[in-house]
């Protein structure tokens, strides 16, 4: 017998507006899926595994869609706003669910500070007279006001800053590929797809440099579940969300695989450092001369969309946490255009707070920081794949409805995905720059530890009676 379907509209129904369209949806989706980490962070990764940082980035995206598909069929079981954390407090329990709502509203946080001074840094390209922290001031304050307007226009704005991310990709595939077919350019001598193994092979510096890439690689993809978040003020989330979805490949395949796989044909390898973008690096030896100035604001957008989306994030996931006694009961509270206002106004003061800590310590802070997020990132993404197991386990048993976007090969995919993300855990543990992450994800955790206790003190009930209510379908 079929299991019935859970009606959308009435289990999402949490007073937020359904504001967000499907040609948003699908450019959040897009978005997601480039950031700074492939403008900035390739270049450092091409440095480290030459041409193989290729299939770094396929087997990555693998493992990131086989994510998205388990997400995808839990957000149509039952589509929530804040998703992450009620999923894991449904199916592994209310710990769970208070611990990685806080982690992923940490891990926004995080994104949120290196990508204002980020963005303030891109601003003094071309205006240097002005100030660091008075650009990201202004950017915060701007990214503030429009998250607080309506999630119509977080929606536009993000809509616009991925058109602009992925017409810049995609112009440099087309020149690229343009480059390597008739040979103009100054590039044109050099450029050819012998360059992928011409230079001491495709895997330059051996499968264990290359296998150590797989933490930037990650740290790139982080942002991609965006769409999850964005599951309670969807129109039509049961149409939007599956497309949103299922384009994810050809996504990847485009905007990495086929951006990185271009790039490295019509430069080698070795004209690659860190710190240098490699569509920058790129644009300069074709000869484009506004090139640098072009991926300057490319980039530049890429941060803005990045911060854009960590205060939509936040104020939506301590809304849930509010909601769950896990947080201030004040953050339940709508404003009058129906966004989570003191939530995304807490987050941008934690903001701030780093836009001044990023003006005054080493520039080396920028990777402790982004291997923080990564760090949160995998255990969003572990609790999404644990949640979808169990979920799947109680549809199998006939006590819960199907969900209308299963997930190919049932569970099995979401176990390969977490033996690959463990797998990348170890590698960060054993690459001293990056192991500091673990330590702060340690005392993290004891001092989320320490809140579950107060909280349990408090009101012994935020713990008792949250287990879910699983209910007998069909006969």
């Amino acid at each position: 017998m079929a299991s019935p379907q859970v009606d959308t509209e009435s289990v999402s129904d949490e007073g937020y507006e359904r504001g967000l369209n499907g040609r948003q949806v699908q450019m959040i989706a897009i978005g997601g899926a480039i950031g700074v980490g492939l403008f900035l962070g390739a270049g450092a990764n091409i440095a480290k595994a030459g041409p193989s940082l290729i299939v770094m980035y396929a087997l990555a995206g693998v493992i990131i869609f086989f994510i998205m598909r388990a997400l995808g069929e839990l957000l149509l079981y039952r589509p929530v706003s804040g998703s992450f954390a009620e999923y894991s407090r449904e199916f592994l329990g209310p710990f769970f669910g208070y611990f990685t709502g806080w982690t992923y509203w940490l891990m926004w946080i995080v994104i949120g500070m290196a990508e204002l001074t980020a963005a303030a840094i891109y601003i003094n390209y071309w205006f240097p007279q002005i100030p660091q922290w008075a650009t990201a001031l202004v950017f915060l304050l701007v990214l503030f006001g429009a998250n607080l307007i309506s999630v119509k226009m977080f929606g536009e704005i993000e809509f616009w800053f991925s058109m602009i991310k992925v017409t810049a990709i995609i112009g440099m595939i087309v020149i690229g590929l343009g480059v390597l077919t008739f040979g103009f350019s100054a590039a044109g001598d050099t450029a050819a797809v012998s360059n992928l193994w011409a230079f001491d092979g495709f895997f330059p510096k051996g499968i264990g440099s290359s296998l150590m890439t797989l933490q930037g690689v990650m740290f790139a993809y982080l942002a991609i579940e965006i769409v999850g978040v964005t599951a309670g003020e969807s129109k039509n989330p049961e149409k939007t969300l599956p497309k949103a979805i299922n384009t994810l490949p050809w996504r990847i395949a485009l905007f990495y695989v086929g951006a990185l796989t271009v790039i490295l044909c019509v430069v080698k390898w070795t004209e690659f450092a860190p710190g240098v973008s490699p569509f920058v690096e790129a644009f300069a030896q074709i000869g484009i001369p506004a090139g640098a100035a072009i991926v300057n604001f490319v980039v530049l957008t890429a941060a803005l969309s990045s911060c854009n989306s960590g205060m939509y994030s936040t104020g939506r996931m301590l809304r849930t946490l509010a909601e769950n006694g896990e947080a201030p009961r004040i953050y339940q509270r709508l404003s009058s255009s129906k966004t989570p206002a003191l939530g995304i106004a807490t987050s941008v003061v934690f903001m701030g707070i780093g836009v001044v800590l990023n003006y005054v310590v080493p520039e080396k802070a920028f990777g402790y920081v982004t291997s923080i997020a990564t760090a949160a990132g995998i255990w969003t993404w572990l609790m999404i794949l644990i949640s979808h197991i169990l979920y799947r386990r109680q549809v199998v048993a006939g006590r819960l409805p199907a969900s209308s976007f299963p997930a190919p090969g049932g569970s099995v995919c979401s176990y390969i995905a977490i033996v690959f993300l463990l797998f990348v855990t170890s590698l960060i543990a054993i690459d001293a720059e990056a192991r500091i992450c673990l330590y702060v994800m340690a005392g993290w955790a004891f001092v989320l530890g320490i809140g579950w206790v107060a909280l349990k003190n408090r009101d012994p009930r935020i713990t008792e009676g949250r287990e879910p209510k699983f209910e007998k379908i069909g006969g």
